[in-house]
């Protein structure tokens, strides 16, 4: 099964908490016993894993990002001024892979999927693939 969704960011970057949505994707499916993988189609984003309770652990990440791969002094910048957001999205990846149990994903207790775009504001897609 595969379900595609959107989501808007609204911030140059910004990590917006996909959980909900992804888990009522899974409700539907109905599969008890398998994996669910969440795909973004963008290349400068990002889905990650990480603590959903306190949102300084996101800003902590962006700041991270921010002062490791700055603005404006790679070679991409010359077709389009969006080199950071490339590299920070091919560092973390645009995809993450949940083992399903019960019909239910099998997170810790304060893990959430998160979605970040690192060149926005645009309209993101995030690809689920559910596999049983």
């Amino acid at each position: 099964m595969i379900k595609e969704l959107t989501f808007q960011i609204t911030k140059n970057e910004e990590i917006i908490d996909i959980t909900e949505d992804i888990k009522k994707i899974l409700k539907e499916s109905k599969v008890k016993e398998g994996l669910l993988t969440a795909y973004t189609c963008h290349a400068t984003g990002s889905i990650i894993i990480n603590e959903n309770y306190d949102p300084n652990v996101g800003l902590d990440l962006l700041n991270l990002l921010d002062k490791n791969i700055p603005q404006g002094i790679w070679k991409h910048d010359k077709i389009d001024g969006n080199g950071a957001a490339h590299l920070k999205a091919s560092i973390l990846g645009p995809s993450e892979s949940i083992p399903i149990k019960d019909n239910e994903l099998v997170l810790g207790t304060w893990q959430s999927l998160m979605l970040i775009g690192f060149d926005g504001p645009k309209t993101m897609k995030v690809v689920v693939k559910i596999s049983n």
